[in-house]
């Protein structure tokens, strides 16, 4: 084909559907884990599930769709994108609901997203799977090899800009409703263009009347009530769903669905989350607190740890944040202001650490989830790379998400073993007092060292850090029984397999009273909140307040 044949070519209409219909199925699949992820997490069960759901509805389209090919019509492909659009609009109005329903149903934790999966995304998928064997009947093209190779290179091609433009144009600039009608738009353009010029009177009318289904689903909001407080901020990043949410005096970040970071309004400088206040420890670990002066902070999320690092200590602090518009939103809604001592770098904490010749006294990384945890900053190589940028007397403090012990404690045991085999002294401390999954913070030390909780016991009384770690050293945890736990490795991909204990199950987050001081003693613990898997709402030890459910 010459240059001039291809700028005058004008794809036949099978053509065109079978190019829009894998911009759009493939586009659907890259939207559906966004659409999922908030309400069962964006583990590798969510991710495999929605997969197996288009492909199976996808196939079973292929498979129908062949079976009727002999008698297809330009209309009949007319009304299957129609009616895929018609659904595009149940997706954007009900999902909220849909997902809300299915999450109750009694299954295994790793099958919980497959029911909203199946009926979100598997009727449209399904009818876009007529449109191929429609197109290579109705080809142009002589002989079934030729006409069919043709029909799915054309699907094919359609399937990797829908990917493309999918993951990275259209989720970084738009939410997951508008992103929606655009779909659903484009599915009514096309059959409006199949039925050109003649538009008869029956396509026309229904092309109109979906058109501004679309349009009033999007605008009409999705049928849910967010039990979580006022969201003053909504949007869809590069990385993840993010939100800011209002619950009286509590403002609090949510990514992809999860709580992450969370201010008081009235009292900015307090630590709502009483993890938070643990991430001072290495502060008693180091020989001499004034010997402290470069920090580094692996996840930024709100901030709350760099900003009380900067205001506390006399200290450079350093903030790697992969999401770009995660430390913007914590500039536009969490009282973040870079100033001399403070500069965040838009890059993984792992290239960051390779990329650097900074030395740094304390690394704090604070960049897990409960069911999805970046395995390369888990590895033996990963801590042995930050035991290298640390000085001689430096700390390194994760912040972990696991269970203290049992079946749900296996991440927690193999972190610490592989943390145990880079470092020279390592302790952990857990956040509750509850058996429950939990924050678990993991401290080690550069050097050789060997602190039992009476040596920090006393390190806290005699150092003047403006915050008393009391309780925190209450909390310290004997070695764990590492035996049968693996050390991490870079070639060996398991965190899934010991996350995978962890689904379905209850996580505590443990938070400060309402009246505590950031300066002072930090007040006594209020009762946990509380995050789960896929059961309902469960409350222990009478919360001062009901806390969402989180996955």
């Amino acid at each position: 084909m010459t240059a001039r044949t291809a700028l005058s070519y004008r794809p036949a209409n099978p053509e065109l559907a079978v190019f829009v219909s894998g911009i759009t199925s493939m586009g659907i699949e890259v939207l559906a884990l966004r659409i999922v992820a908030p309400q069962f997490g964006s583990h590798i069960y969510t991710v495999g599930g929605i997969m197996t759901v288009c492909l199976a509805a996808l196939s079973l389209g292929y498979w129908q769709g062949g079976k009727r090919a002999t008698d297809a019509t330009n209309r009949e492909m007319t009304w299957l994108l129609l009616g895929t659009a018609v659904y595009m609009a149940v997706v954007i109005y009900a999902s909220d609901m849909l997902l809300s329903q299915t999450a109750a149903l009694a299954l295994p934790a790793r099958y919980a997203a497959l029911p909203s999966s199946i009926i979100l995304f598997g009727p449209p998928t399904y009818l876009l799977g007529f449109i191929s064997p429609y197109a290579a009947e109705l080809s142009r093209k002589e002989g079934t090899g030729e006409a069919s190779g043709h029909v799915y290179a054309l699907g094919t091609i359609g399937s990797i800009l829908g990917s493309a433009a999918t993951t990275f144009v259209l989720i970084p600039a738009l939410t997951v409703d508008t992103i929606g009608l655009v779909f659903g738009i484009t599915l009514v353009a096309t059959a409006v263009a199949i039925e050109a010029p003649s538009l008869p009177q029956k396509p026309t009318f229904a092309s109109v009347g979906i058109a501004v289904l679309l349009v009033v689903a999007t605008g009409a909001g999705p049928i849910a009530l967010d039990h979580r407080g006022d969201v003053v901020y909504h949007t869809q990043t590069a990385y993840q769903e993010l939100e800011v949410v209002d619950d009286g005096d509590v403002r609090t970040m949510y990514l992809d669905g999860a709580r992450h970071s969370a201010m008081d309004l009235e009292e900015p400088e307090r630590h709502v989350f009483e993890y938070t206040k643990y991430f001072h420890l290495p502060m008693l670990l180091t020989d001499d607190v004034e010997d402290v002066d470069n920090v580094l902070f692996i996840g930024g999320g709100g901030y709350t740890g760099p900003k009380d690092f900067e205001r506390r200590y006399d200290v450079n602090v350093d903030v790697v944040e992969i999401d770009p518009q995660v430390t913007d939103t914590a500039e536009e809604y969490f009282g973040l202001e870079h100033g001399e001592n403070m500069t965040s770098h838009t890059i993984d904490g792992k290239q960051y650490l390779q990329n650097t010749d900074e030395t740094y006294d304390v690394i704090v990384l604070d960049a897990y989830k409960k069911d999805q945890v970046p395995f390369h900053l888990t590895t033996v190589e990963f801590m042995e790379l930050a035991s290298d940028r640390l000085a001689d007397d430096g700390v390194f403090h994760a912040n972990v998400i696991a269970a203290p012990s049992g079946a749900a404690g296996e991440f927690y045991r193999a972190q610490w073993k592989t943390m145990d085999e880079a470092f020279g002294g390592t302790y952990a401390f857990r956040t509750s007092n509850t058996n429950e999954i939990q924050n678990i913070e993991i401290a080690a030390t550069n050097a050789e060292t060997d602190f039992s909780e009476a040596d920090l016991a006393e390190r806290n009384d005699e150092r003047d850090l403006g915050i008393d770690l009391a309780e925190e050293i209450d909390h310290y945890m004997d070695e764990p029984d590492t035996s049968d736990a693996p050390v991490l490795r870079d070639d060996r991909g398991e965190v899934d397999s010991l996350l995978d204990p962890m689904l379905g199950q209850r996580y505590v987050i443990e938070e400060t009273e309402d009246n505590s001081s950031a300066g002072g003693d930090g007040g006594e613990p209020a009762a946990p909140a509380v995050a789960l898997g896929t059961a309902p709402l469960v409350v222990a030890a009478a919360p001062k307040k009901r806390t969402p459910v989180e996955r």
